[in-house]
C-alpha cells in the first residue's frame, strides 16, 4: 500500500471511529437524560432537495420527505466525520496520525461548530445558531458539547488506529 493510501485509510478509520463514538455518546445521553437523538433524516432531507435546486428552507422538518432521506442523512454523517478527520490531519499535520496528541483534535471539534451554526441550521430553518429553535441556548449548548466530544472522540480514534496500526 502507498503513502498516500495508506493516510487515506487512516484518516478514513480515524473519522468513521470518531463519529460512531458520537453516536455512542449521544445514545448514553439519550438513554439516560432523554435528550434527543440527532436526526439524521433530516439532514438527508436537506441534502436530498439539492438535486433540485433547493438549498433553503423555512422548515426542514415540513419540507416534503425525500426517499432515502435515512440512509441519505446517515451516509453524510459519517462522510462529514471523515472530513472533519482529513481537516484535523492538514491542521496538524500528517505525522499527528502516528503520534496524536489531544489539543489539536479538540481544536478542530470546537471550530467545526461554525458549520452548523452558519450553513446548516440557517439552511434548514433553525436560525443561525439555532436562534429560531423553540429553546436556542440549550440548542447551542447540545451542539458546541457535541463538537467538543467530537474533538474528543478524533484524539480517542486516532490513538486507537495509531496503536493497531
Amino acid at each position: 500500500m502507498g503513502e498516500v493510501s495508506e493516510l487515506v485509510l487512516r484518516v478514513a478509520l480515524i473519522g468513521i471511529g470518531a463519529t460512531l463514538i458520537l453516536d455512542l455518546w449521544s445514545f448514553f445521553l439519550q438513554t439516560v437524560f432523554g435528550v434527543p437523538f440527532p436526526n439524521y433524516a433530516l439532514v438527508g432531507r436537506w441534502i436530498g432537495r439539492f438535486p433540485h435546486g433547493r438549498f433553503v428552507h423555512k422548515s426542514i422538518a415540513k419540507a416534503p420527505s425525500v426517499a432515502g432521506e435515512h440512509l441519505i442523512g446517515w451516509t453524510a454523517h459519517y462522510g462529514i466525520g471523515i472530513l472533519y478527520a482529513g481537516f484535523l490531519v492538514a491542521f496538524a499535520g500528517v505525522s499527528w496520525v502516528s503520534a496524536p496528541i489531544v489539543l489539536p483534535a479538540l481544536i478542530v471539534g470546537v471550530v467545526t461548530v461554525a458549520a452548523p451554526f452558519f450553513v446548516m441550521q440557517p439552511a434548514m430553518g433553525f436560525g443561525v445558531a439555532s436562534a429560531k429553535a423553540a429553546k436556542p441556548n440549550a440548542a447551542r449548548l447540545r451542539t458546541l458539547a457535541a463538537h467538543t466530544v467530537f474533538g474528543l472522540a478524533l484524539y480517542i480514534s486516532a490513538f486507537v488506529v495509531a496503536l493497531l496500526w
